[in-house]
């Protein structure tokens, strides 16, 4: 993994603007510690800092072949999991290869085929190549967006990057905040509307979209989306596949020339990726590093809900002591993680997800002195429908998006400048109406089918992006390159066509998940009642956001009295009551603390409200 960045401009000589560029660099140097590069061109600056993980002497970037007419010139980041099959159907077709880097193989697969490439590349990216001939550049992101791609259009020049922190790094990107960028922080945060990069004209290439921009400007446009196709398997069928497509998807992202460990929650998504992983360094004589997370007195303070009836904490060394794994388990205090949201904020360059980002943040900053590459189980959710939205049927038939239920009690925050003339659930419907508006649905679909594939839409281009937002910025800082087996695009388009029949097996949430996974995971793992990830109930971390909010309101001179309400803080601090802010994950406590990571984002980023 890495972070990539560049300016096309084709009014200005780049050659002489080393400053700007080498500022655009070290932004995100956090990414990619090990080597940097630049190409730098009349018209064409393209940089590069990489985090080595496969071929370490022969990836480095920017990367630039020709083929006798013109040179081609690559700034990529991510992991191909299919490079062996695709450097053979090159091979076959003449090319040669000097590594075995995945970055030449992506590379040689757009000289080849064009912007067809994609339709090739399983995997997860975000990458650009400069065409010096034709003074062009194409540009494309993974169909599940794993990895970012910002970019913004200034003066008639294209500036990206991998990060917001990149493009702000330009003098010509600013962090100005219009007014739907305050609803987007206030109304949509920690989500974010897809292709928005909050900051004024600041956008993102969004998943499954590639583009191309020259002297005629920049043109955009998709290249793969959810489809609905007729499920003609039967259960046995669709229970064999789906274990061969998740058991792949594991195996194909366990290469790497670097070591490698899994995260271990206790529950099934990590767990069934740690089996298969443990499996793998079994063949190859190595034992498994897992890394598990806890908090301190958490047993003490955990209380069961409905949407958190265990404690990982009694799972985690059940599972670990099964596989026979290297287990680590970082516990995290109550400072560690308030001191965190700050750091956190930074990361994400936008306010987050308040604790559950910071823990991450930490967490990652423990694993990086072991491994380089871990793998997670993030998205099984989104894709198997394991939320409680996806199997209450009050939840899943309210219009809106489920984990945003609470639009009035946010709307009532803002200060009545930025409210007046605002329907704030029409501002989030529609948002909603337009993502049901692209799902595609069969003419045969009962109501129920039609509405689970609404929910499969609604849930991977808005919920999971911000899960998977979280899980970049939160490892990258840290250096540490997380996979997402989950996400493997050919395990969403199966799931997307299976019936809702099915993936419900036994009425378990991800029951066709667990029961193609049977003899995999010991029963206690594989049938256990899903938990979300862990969060603090310590009620010192309650009381310690608190204090920091009440001295933040103290300051007069604080950013976030421009956005928000005062009363409306003062509410959230002394009324006794346990509001969703953002789903079930952050509530309360939760929300005082998004309101520092706000308050902190305009004061460092220097935010300014026009």
């Amino acid at each position: 993994m890495c972070s990539i960045a560049g300016v096309i401009d084709f009014q200005n000589d780049l050659r002489g603007q080393g400053p700007v560029l080498d500022a655009m660099q070290k932004s995100m140097v956090r990414r990619g510690p090990d080597q940097q590069g630049k190409y730098i061109s009349e018209h064409a600056a393209l940089l590069h800092d990489r985090l080595a993980v496969i071929d370490i002497e022969n990836g480095r970037q920017p990367m630039t072949v020709g083929d006798g007419l013109r040179t081609y010139t690559i700034v990529y980041n991510g992991e191909i999991y299919n490079t062996d099959e695709v450097r053979g159907d090159l091979i076959a077709l003449g090319y040669t290869f000097s590594g075995h880097s995945d970055t030449e193989v992506v590379l040689k697969s757009f000289i080849q085929w064009g912007e067809g490439c994609v339709d090739r590349l399983n995997g997860i990216f975000a990458f650009a190549v400069w065409d010096s001939r034709e003074e062009r550049l194409f540009m494309a992101r993974d169909r599940m967006g794993v990895k970012p791609f910002f970019y913004a259009l200034r003066r008639g020049a294209l500036i990206f990057a991998s990060e917001l922190k990149g493009l702000l790094a330009h003098p010509l990107v600013e962090p100005v905040l219009d007014r739907e960028g305050v609803l987007e922080v206030v109304l949509t945060g920690p989500g974010r509307t897809p292709g928005y990069g909050v900051f004024r004209d600041v956008e993102e290439l969004r998943p499954g979209w590639r583009g191309w921009f020259d002297r005629d400007g920049l043109r955009t446009g998709r290249y793969w989306r959810l489809t609905a196709r007729e499920h003609r398997d039967s259960l046995d069928a669709t229970v064999d596949t789906v274990r061969y497509l998740v058991t792949d998807a594991i195996r194909r992202q366990l290469v790497s020339d670097v070591p490698l460990g899994t995260f271990l929650s206790g529950g099934l998504d990590s767990g069934i990726i740690s089996a298969v992983a443990n499996l793998h360094m079994k063949e190859r004589g190595m034992p498994l590093h897992t890394f598990s997370v806890d908090y301190k007195d958490h047993l003490k303070y955990f209380h069961e809900t409905r949407f958190q009836p265990t404690s990982d904490t009694v799972y985690i060394p059940r599972l670990a002591d099964w596989l026979g794994s290297v287990s680590h388990v970082t516990v995290l205090d109550t400072l560690e993680l308030a001191d965190g949201l700050y750091e956190a904020a930074e990361a994400r360059d936008l306010p987050g997800m308040a604790d559950v980002d910071s823990s991450l943040l930490q967490f990652c900053k423990h694993i990086k002195p072991h491994v380089t590459v871990a793998l997670s189980g993030e998205c099984a959710d989104e894709i198997f429908g394991g939320y409680p939205w996806f199997r209450d049927e009050k939840i899943r038939a309210a219009e809106g998006f489920p984990w945003a239920q609470s639009i009035q009690y946010r709307a009532g925050f803002l200060l009545p400048e930025h409210a007046a003339g605002l329907d704030a659930r029409e501002y989030l419907m529609e948002k909603y109406r337009l993502t049901l508006a692209d799902t595609d649905t069969l003419d045969t679909d009962s109501p129920l089918e039609k509405r689970m594939r609404q929910m499969m839409r609604l849930n991977t281009d808005w919920f999971m992006q911000t899960l998977l937002d979280r899980k970049d910025r939160m490892s990258m800082y840290s250096a540490l390159e997380v996979r997402v087996p989950f996400c493997d695009h050919r395990i969403a388009e199966y799931l997307y066509s299976v019936p809702w029949e099915m993936k419900d097996y036994g009425h378990y949430e991800k029951g066709l998940l667990r029961q193609a996974m049977r003899g995999l995971l010991p029963d206690e793992i594989l049938w256990r009642k899903k938990s979300p990830y862990p969060k603090t109930h310590n009620p010192d971390y309650m009381a310690e956001v608190s204090r920091r909010l009440r001295l933040v309101m103290a300051d007069s001179r604080s950013p976030l009295l421009s956005l928000v309400r005062r009363e409306a803080l003062e509410a959230l601090l002394d009324d006794d009551r346990s509001q969703p802010w953002y789903g079930q994950l952050m509530t309360t406590p939760q929300t005082i603390a998004y309101m520092l990571q706000v308050d902190h984002w305009m004061r460092t980023y220097k935010v300014r409200l026009v």
